[in-house]
């Protein structure tokens, strides 16, 4: 399964004629390749990141609710843990 994580374009700049930037995952910030959307994204804009290269230009709100949306996943996974730890520690071994 692939999965593209949005995030927003802090700075952007040139590597030896490769378009590179600084994006934030929500407070995470990583070195992405911008070389493939180059031309259609702006320092503020989201953008989809694959492996770290961003892969496509996403409007803000598209963006906030997959970011909702992620969080909500990482939320129930964490009480599914919890009830799974419950449960281990009632189980007579």
């Amino acid at each position: 399964m692939c999965l593209g994580v949005p995030g927003q374009i802090q700075t952007i700049r040139d590597d030896g004629g490769l378009t590179m930037g600084v994006v934030d995952f929500g407070g995470v910030r990583r070195d992405v390749c911008l070389h493939y959307v180059a031309d259609e994204v702006a320092v503020g804009d989201y953008v989809i990141v694959h492996v770290g290269f961003a892969i496509a230009r996403l409007d803000e709100g598209e963006a906030q609710r997959t970011l909702l949306a992620l969080r909500d996943l990482e939320r129930s996974a964490a009480c599914d843990e919890q009830d799974t730890d419950a449960a281990d520690a009632a189980s007579p071994t």
